[in-house]
């Protein structure tokens, strides 16, 4: 059969059946590598290529369907071609040689080259076979359905249901990989930046606040000289207004609002209260996400952290939750916070008040933040006892001498480091 086709019609039919091979073979890694995430941004764009490659996508079954169909169909025909050239070249024995050398060819040419090609280039492969693939679809559209309704009942047997398979929707931990891997895409700067974004969540406002014996604010029952120099040299344009202590606020004062009022003769203390708005307290533990959403929410930039009881534990601000995302805004950290002091090169002496998470955003350090707050709380944490100056520690590799303690607390530590310890000073 076919000894009156010229041989070179036949190997040119071959080349072309490899050829087929190798197209729905790398068409079918290129459209499954494909990125979900760039694919969509390509159809909001109006990619055509893309919307065809997400159309097919939405249905893998049917898509398989075709390609499978398609490639078992032209390396059958590529067989039974090979198969009539060998037996009429050499009988048997071409036969079992023309046998394995198709196979050498279709595992070479039709199969891992064209696989390794789409694998670094899906979208150059996918978004061309798709339109190709979107007319084939319609056309073969019966036996596409007849292959899928077969296999979907193996599966069926088998306990596998379409609503088994997972969504493509990604996990806290898995965007953070995303962004991570992003490389050259996104700067280092915005990938930390987004990072953070996705830590808000496991930050709560005690992590960030100005603790209850550092909050700044104006004593009623102080005399208005007292109040009127605090304001003068006060650096922040907000501040809790109380009577007697921190726990009694009445209300919070914005700086602002008394220029009108010192631009006179001056002011008093039923001035101020007539300028007061309504404090805003929130319990401890609040994610910093939520905070954020309900300052935004609130229109409002300072908060005061309540514990159970409805003490105040200290205070949260916009900014505070700002530096957790992009950081700092200070370019020389050691010098301009007051807490920590360079002694010399890999020797700082560090206030027991200094919030830990601060110390590790400014510093580049890695001090534990999973319990205490403070650099104080983390020391007696350790030695669960409270110290006598010259006593030394090792916390997380960050060597820890006490060089002063008084009133039942750290007062001031000095901390070395070391080769596992570095810092951005």
């Amino acid at each position: 059969m076919g000894d009156d086709i010229p041989l070179a019609a036949f190997i040119g039919l071959l080349v072309v059946l490899l050829l087929l091979s190798a197209f729905f073979s790398g068409s079918e890694t290129a459209l499954m590598s494909l990125n979900r995430y760039k694919l969509r941004h390509k159809v909001r764009a109006g990619h055509r290529g893309a919307k065809l490659a997400d159309k097919l996508l939405q249905r893998p079954d049917r898509l398989l369907g075709l390609i499978l169909l398609g490639n078992n169909a032209v390396n059958i025909s590529a067989s039974a071609l090979v198969g009539v050239v060998s037996v009429r070249l050499g009988g048997e024995l071409g036969f079992a040689i023309g046998t394995a050398g198709l196979t050498l060819v279709i595992l070479i040419f039709a199969e891992t080259a064209p696989k390794t090609l789409a694998a670094l280039h899906p979208e150059r492969v996918a978004f061309p076979a798709a339109y190709i693939y979107v007319p084939l679809l319609k056309l073969l559209y019966p036996l596409v359905w007849m292959t899928n309704l077969m296999a979907n009942g193996v599966l069926f047997l088998l306990g596998l249901r379409k609503g088994n398979a997972e969504g493509n929707a990604l996990s806290r931990e898995e965007l953070r990989t995303v962004v991570n891997e992003a490389g050259a895409h996104i700067s280092q700067k915005y990938r930390q930046m987004l990072t953070n974004i996705l830590d808000l969540e496991k930050v709560t406002v005690d992590d960030v606040m100005v603790p209850h014996n550092e909050i700044v604010g104006i004593d009623l029952d102080d005399d208005i000289e007292d109040i009127a120099r605090l304001i003068q040299h006060c650096e922040h344009t907000r501040l809790p207004v109380y009577r007697d202590n921190i726990d009694k606020v009445i209300g919070l004062l914005h700086l602002r609002r008394l220029a009108n009022l010192t631009s006179r003769s001056g002011f008093a203390k039923d001035d101020l209260e007539g300028l007061l708005v309504e404090p805003y307290f929130v319990p401890e533990g609040t994610p910093l996400s939520t905070q954020l959403v309900q300052f935004q929410k609130r229109r409002q930039r300072i908060a005061l952290i309540v514990d159970e009881y409805g003490d105040i534990q200290g205070i949260v601000t916009l900014e505070d939750i700002l530096e957790e995302i992009v950081g700092e805004f200070t370019t020389d950290p050691a010098a301009d916070d007051e807490d920590i002091i360079r002694e010399s090169e890999g020797t700082f002496l560090v206030n027991g008040t200094a919030n830990i998470r601060e110390m590790n955003r400014v510093m580049n350090w890695h001090l534990p933040t999973d319990g205490a707050k403070t650099l104080n709380g983390l020391i007696l944490e350790y030695l669960e006892t409270i110290p006598e100056p010259g006593t030394g520690l090792e916390v997380e590799g960050y060597p820890i001498e006490i060089v002063e303690a008084q009133d039942n607390r750290v007062q001031l530590a000095r901390i070395y480091l070391n080769d596992t310890a570095e810092t951005t000073g």
